[in-house]
């Protein structure tokens, strides 16, 4: 695991309110069916992801595919964060 899925995870958790931990998010789960996440706690999940990494998301260009798992949503973000 590394420390942008980590974080990614972290930020999922924060807007989830606690009903899952770090370790219970599975990296390759449909964060909409397998943890409910709607279209509020979609936004502060991107306005957390925005902030832990000190970037702004494209959203324009930000596609649905990117949203499907953690893993997927850290390699987008990955692309962004400069090394």
């Amino acid at each position: 695991m590394d420390e942008v899925e980590d974080k990614v995870r972290e930020v999922l958790v924060g807007v989830l309110a606690g009903r899952f931990t770090a370790e219970q998010v599975n990296l390759h789960a449909d964060l909409v069916e397998e943890y409910g996440l709607d279209s509020l706690q979609m936004i502060s999940f991107l306005l957390g992801i925005e902030d832990t990494f000190d970037l702004e998301l494209d959203y324009e260009n930000l596609e649905l595919d990117h949203l499907r798992s953690v893993a997927q949503f850290a390699s987008y973000v990955k692309a962004l964060v400069p090394a």
